[in-house]
């Protein structure tokens, strides 16, 4: 018996390990953590992607984010994305994106990312993208984007919307068989 809850265990275990989401390292540069850094795939053809992922200040002056720049993209910036009168709007933060001291900020889908323009080949799900963020006061950081599924709306996300269309099944509870 207790071979077996042994077994049973290790199983476990494994089958855990096997499905934790693949989450990049956080990387630390200065006060700054940086983690969760995530893309998604892209099909292939497509000219833009988007990066996301989350800074922390644990400091205490501010940092600014002023420019991004990787090998896979012939352009890269900051931008946001934001909603204007019921109008979306993406713009590049020409003055880059405010880290303040004792605050977090999440670069994520509909609001503030990292713009990848010009891409030089598909992201394929599984790849990591390097790409280097540059703050006025940590400098220059390397970190990778870990891509995720095409339609992944967070890291560790295969890529499935999150929404499943249930169908009401017909009630046959009444049913003589």
């Amino acid at each position: 018996m207790k071979a077996i809850v042994q077994n049973l265990l290790l199983a476990t275990f494994a089958l855990a390990l096997i499905a934790a989401p693949a989450r990049a390292d956080d990387v630390k540069a200065g006060d700054l953590v940086i983690s969760q850094a995530w893309s998604r795939a892209t099909p292939s053809g497509a000219k833009v992607a988007g990066g996301y992922l989350t800074i922390e200040n644990k400091g205490t002056a501010p940092d600014r984010l002023v420019s991004v720049s990787t090998e896979i993209a012939g352009k890269a910036d900051v931008h946001e994305m934001a909603m204007d009168n019921g109008v979306m709007k993406m713009r590049a933060l020409d003055k880059g994106l405010a880290i303040d001291p004792g605050k977090t900020v999440k670069l994520a889908p509909g609001g503030f990312h990292l713009m990848l323009q010009e891409l030089k080949g598909p992201l394929k799900q599984g790849d990591k993208v390097p790409v280097t963020l540059e703050f006025e006061k940590a400098g220059k950081v390397a970190i990778s984007l870990d891509v995720q599924g095409v339609g992944a709306q967070a890291p560790g996300d295969a890529g499935h919307s999150g929404h499943m269309e249930m169908k009401k099944m017909p009630d046959h509870s009444g049913m003589k068989m």
